[in-house]
Parts: C-alpha cells; sequence; structure tokens
C-alpha cells in the first residue's frame, strides 16, 4: 500500500517535502515544461549537460555527503577519488538536499526495495535517475548494511564506466540517491532483444568492462555481482557498472561472505563451512569470464538447475559452441580457470588479441567518420 501511494505521489508530482521547511503544508505541481521535453533539450545524457549545471548540482551532492568539504569541487580526472564521507541518516545542516529540488518523470526501473525515477534538478536543469528506497522495507530485508555500503563506495567512485552517485538524501521514510542517468538502460535488456551480441560488440563491452573492474580493483573495490542486469547504457553505447549493493572494500583483498548471482559465482565461493573460504578481486574475473560467454552466446554456461548450476560451477564444466571464434574461446577459458591465481589478469584482458583485434578495428572506423577526406 505504501509504494503504490508513493508511485502515486511520484506520478501527480504532488508530494509534500519534509525536508523543504518552504514546501511545508503546501504541494509541488508539475509544471508546463515536462520533464521528456526537458530532456530531449538536454540531449537525455548527463554528458551532454554543460559543465557548469554537472558542478552546480555536484557541488550541493558533496556539501550533503561531507559537511567538513563544503567547498568540494568535482574531481579532475576519472581516476581521481573524491573522499566524501557518506553517512546513510545524518545530514550537515549546510544546503541540504531535498525532494523539491527535483521535477520526477516517468519510472526507470523497479527494485526489490524501491524504485528508480528519471528526474531533473529544477535550477539547473540537470538529468539525473533517483533511486527511491524504503527504509521499512530496508529494515524488513536486513539490508540497511549494503545500501551503507553501496553509498560509501559508489560515492567514492570516479570512472566513464563506472555509474556516477552524486548524493543522497532522506525524509522519515524514505531514503534517495542521486544517479548518473544511463540513457539507454539496462544492457540485459539489449542482450534479450539480440538474444546475443557480435562478437566485435561484445569485445567492445568487455573492454569497457576489464577496464572499470581494473579501476575498482585498484581502489581495493570487489564488484561481487557482475551481471548484464547491473550493468547500465549511456547514451552513446558506453556501459556502466551499476549497482554496488553487494560490494565490498577489501583493502587485504580477503572475503568470506557468499553473495552475488548464482550463475555469475566462481566456484572459491562456493566452498562453505571452511576455514579456506576466504576469496580475493580474481571473484570478478570470474564473472567477467561468464559475461564474455553470456555476450556470446545468448545464456550463461553453468545454467541449468540450482544444485546442477554449483556442481558445474565447481567442476568447470561447460561446452562452448562452435560459432565462437578461437580469439573469444581462448579468452573465456582463460577466465573460467578454477584456481582464481590462474586467471589471466586484467591487463592482459586489455591485451588479449580477441579484444586488440575488435577495438582496434572500431577505433579506425571511428578515426575514417571523425576525419573525411
Amino acid at each position: 500500500m505504501a509504494t503504490k501511494t508513493l508511485e502515486a505521489r511520484f506520478e501527480h508530482l504532488s508530494v509534500n517535502d519534509e525536508n523543504d521547511p518552504a514546501q511545508t503544508g503546501k504541494t509541488l505541481s508539475k509544471s508546463k515544461g515536462s520533464l521528456s521535453t526537458a530532456v530531449s533539450i538536454t540531449g537525455l545524457g548527463a554528458g551532454s549537460q554543460p559543465s557548469a549545471t554537472r558542478n552546480h548540482l555536484l557541488k550541493i551532492a558533496l556539501q550533503n555527503t561531507n559537511e567538513a568539504r563544503t567547498n568540494a569541487q568535482q574531481p579532475s580526472s576519472d581516476e581521481s577519488s573524491g573522499q566524501a564521507s557518506a553517512t546513510l541518516y545524518e545530514q550537515p545542516s549546510t544546503k541540504k538536499l531535498h525532494l523539491g529540488m527535483f521535477e520526477i518523470g516517468k519510472a526507470l526501473g523497479k527494485g526489490k526495495f524501491g524504485r528508480v525515477y528519471l528526474a531533473k534538478e529544477r535550477a539547473s536543469g540537470f538529468i539525473c535517475a533517483l533511486k527511491v528506497l524504503h527504509k521499512s522495507e530496508l529494515q524488513q530485508g536486513g539490508v540497511q548494511k549494503q545500501v551503507r555500503r553501496e553509498i560509501e563506495i559508489q560515492s567514492n567512485l570516479r570512472h566513464p564506466n563506472v555509474l556516477r552517485l552524486f548524493g543522497h538524501f532522506h525524509d522519515s521514510k524514505r531514503i534517495f540517491l542521486i544517479l548518473e542517468f544511463a540513457g539507454k538502460g539496462e544492457l540485459y535488456k539489449h542482450l534479450r532483444k539480440e538474444h546475443r551480441f557480435p562478437e566485435w560488440k561484445a569485445a567492445q563491452y568487455i573492454a569497457q568492462m576489464a577496464a572499470a573492474l581494473k579501476y575498482l580493483h585498484k581502489k581495493h573495490v570487489i564488484h561481487r555481482d557482475i551481471k548484464p542486469e547491473n550493468i547500465l547504457m549511456g547514451i552513446h553505447g558506453e556501459i556502466k557498472i551499476s549497482d554496488f549493493g553487494w560490494s565490498v572494500h577489501a583493502p587485504n583483498n580477503r572475503r568470506q561472505t557468499m553473495c552475488g548471482t548464482l550463475d555469475y559465482l566462481p566456484p572459491e565461493m562456493l566452498v562453505t563451512g571452511t576455514q579456506e573460504n576466504f576469496y580475493s578481486e580474481k571473484v570478478d574475473l570470474w564473472s567477467l569470464g561468464v559475461l564474455t560467454y553470456e555476450f556470446l552466446v545468448g545464456e550463461a554456461p553453468f545454467e541449468d538447475t540450482p544444485v546442477m548450476t554449483q556442481r558445474r560451477i565447481r567442476r568447470g564444466e561447460m561446452t562452448i559452441p562452435s560459432f565462437i571464434s578461437p580469439e573469444a574461446r581462448d579468452l573465456i577459458k582463460k577466465l573460467l580457470v578454477l584456481d582464481p591465481e590462474k586467471r589471466i589478469p586484467l591487463e592482459e584482458v586489455q591485451q588479449h588479441p580477441w579484444i586488440i583485434k575488435h577495438c582496434m578495428k572500431a577505433e579506425k572506423v571511428h578515426q575514417r567518420s571523425s576525419n573525411p577526406k
């Protein structure tokens, strides 16, 4: 019932925002200029916004997440690591973010604990996505720690293939995450529509994934839930890793918790109840291998009943179809290795013949189209 009420309030933009003193007892009505119109004007992507508007929202977001750094500016490069400490329920008194600052549009997706909406920051016209989570549902599901971790990790990441988290705020019942808007939605939907990707496209996606994972691992972040549903696409077709709910910051690179999605779980995460059940960031390499296979074949390599899937993963039992090229087959086999220490490292993935072949070709095509004779 609470969910339906929330959806109704969002759809009609008739909400009381308790974080905005000026809005107490008032309703926020939809302006004549609809969000869909605003989106078409701005080109549908954060990348198309002037840097001034990005800085405007980002400045407020950083003020909200770190009171001690009210003059924080947007990092100058993708590799910089903002140190904003994201607290879940406490907000500084300076420049609080609140719902009244946003014009809410259509629902972009639905998760277990809430929804994601297209949104526009009113003052700057900045297009973003607003993830709405219900505190009561988070508490019932026992996932408050997951959400806190997601905020703390994602707010510190800056990479073109990692979805940005600009900031967060809350009211008495909900938590709002301000996320980068990925204009082409879930990669999973594109894969289901095409059934499987041609090798040139899959190679370019895997190259971007390798770059993003290399960045995450450098930051001592293990994603632990790499799968098509957790990868979004920007307006220009670039991919962006999202959903850091299962991610963990592990400076010693060793963890014991079992999590993630069964089809993508590596063998070392299926060994339970033993002291040997430690794993490192190399779990993401296994998942990258499963992802490569699914991109090219249209289904996961170990897909079966839950019991059989686990058995096949532990034994590394899979069949690579004959239509897969020798180069792609080689990369899959080098990623899906039972011994984590023997999996091909990300640096070598980026330099693998299959990646080089398709990404160099795409680069040459791009150069020709950019420099016509």
